[in-house]
């Protein structure tokens, strides 16, 4: 990251020379002044989205209406952001105009004190007109003046709000805590898409579990996904699960997760989620078909949240199967490798694994599923087949459905190591299946 730094110096010091303020804002600031390494920086200047235009080689107009200009440098993209002011939110996520302003005036129109930062380099001098750095030091998340103002202007905010508290570990200043249970309702205001990218950004990132409770006591949580609310309180039988109800076995899940792709972190959130409506209680408390209930239940949270559709596909799968894992070590050879094989498999078996931990602490099945995935390398669980299509029509089959069934029938005995040739299989296939149309086995 120094090298990242190295090119935004660069950028800073060529707006300089040209006669124009320029400083990092923002998130890097907060991250220099905390004493961690930015992963990007931003740049604010006075400069005006022609200037920095002109001055640049590459450069991409994203938001020049809005006075924002993407400079490429060393192989990176740098966010170039010209003071300005802005009007009002008519649809609670643009400005309906900007106007060019001072670094004070840009400063006091930013989310939170934490994040209004800025830092000049030829100086080394943070410039702080709004608080933010005692607000570090108090660990405290608070908005630039009135917090009502601040969502009504981007209802986003509150979203942001949750997620900083708790990946920074800070708590939230007690008149926007207030503002933002006033305003919780308003999220849904906000289009999906971007409620979505901040929730992935919630859930991947440290600490979710905690961004998952402070969702639950500001409200949000029962607007953005009421379907995790249902959760909250309802008893697990205690032998399999002495961790608590079915939300704290979910938040400690979520605790256990480091750096998990968003696939994984979705379905970590969504496993149990069928299981307040399956709960029941006869010989103990039951969850009967609570993965396929909650399999549904996600495929439509996942579709209102405007997933794509491999990355729904995937957790929805993961939820529907997330119980099979325990049976592998009594499944047929055949059924086993293709369990292994699943391009989700990965996640799947890390979602099992910090299950059993965060349940009735057992590894066995883990272990077995480890064990299985170093013995059989990649051609034993995934063979070329043995045969086709074309070799069904040689011998004289009729296209049809009844391809799919033989195919898929000579891979099982494949699997099983009951079929290991070519020759082998077509042997099979004309001992066991007729060649008239529309026949099936014989």
């Amino acid at each position: 990251m120094q090298n990242l730094r190295f090119y935004a110096e660069k950028i800073v010091k060529k707006i300089h020379a040209n006669g124009h303020e320029a400083c990092f804002a923002g998130g890097c600031v907060r991250d220099m002044a905390m004493g961690t390494q930015p992963d990007d920086y931003d740049i604010a200047t006075s400069a005006h989205p022609d200037e920095i235009i002109g001055l640049f080689r590459k450069t991409v107009k994203v938001g020049a209406r809005f006075g924002v200009v993407i400079v490429i440098m060393g192989g990176h993209q740098f966010e170039v952001a010209t003071y300005r002011t802005e009007s009002s939110y008519s649809d609670g996520r643009r400005p309906d105009a900007v106007e060019f302003a001072t670094a004070r005036e840009d400063v006091e129109r930013r989310d939170f004190t934490i994040n209004g930062l800025l830092y000049d380099i030829l100086n080394d001098e943070v410039i702080d007109f709004v608080g933010g750095r005692e607000d570090i030091k108090r660990k405290v998340i608070r908005t630039i003046g009135d917090p009502m103002e601040r969502f009504r202007e981007d209802r986003l905010r509150m979203l942001r709000a949750v997620r900083f508290a708790a990946r920074l570990e800070f708590s939230i200043d007690p008149a926007t805590l207030d503002a933002i249970k006033r305003m919780a309702p308003g999220i849904l205001d906000v289009s999906m898409e971007r409620i979505s990218m901040e929730m992935t950004k919630m859930l991947t990132a440290e600490h979710a579990d905690v961004a998952l409770e402070i969702l639950r006591d500001t409200g949000l949580l029962h607007h953005v996904m009421p379907g995790i609310e249902q959760m909250i309180g309802v008893q697990q039988p205690e032998e399999f699960h002495p961790e608590g109800d079915v939300f704290d076995h979910t938040k400690l899940m979520l605790r256990m997760l480091e750096k998990p792709s968003d696939v994984l972190a979705f379905a970590v959130l969504f496993h149990d989620i069928g299981k307040p409506a399956t709960f029941t209680v006869t010989d103990r408390i039951r969850f009967h078909c609570h993965d396929q209930i909650g399999a549904d239940m996600t495929d439509e949270i996942l579709r209102s949240l405007k997933f794509s559709n491999e990355k729904r596909q995937k957790v929805v799968a993961i939820v529907r199967n997330h119980m099979r894992l325990m049976h592998a070590p009594k499944m047929r050879e055949s059924t086993l490798k293709r369990l292994l094989r699943r391009d989700i498999f990965d996640e799947e078996l890390e979602l099992h694994r910090i299950d059993c931990l965060a349940s009735h602490k057992k590894l066995d099945v883990y272990n077995f599923l480890i064990r299985k995935r170093d013995e059989l390398p990649p051609e034993v669980i995934k063979p070329p087949a043995l045969i086709d299509g074309h070799d069904l029509i040689d011998m004289g089959f009729v296209p049809g459905p009844m391809f799919k069934k033989i195919l898929d029938a000579a891979e099982e005995l494949q699997l099983e190591n009951k079929l290991t040739t070519k020759e082998e299989a077509l042997r099979w296939i004309s001992e066991n299946y007729s060649t008239e149309r529309d026949a099936g086995p014989l």
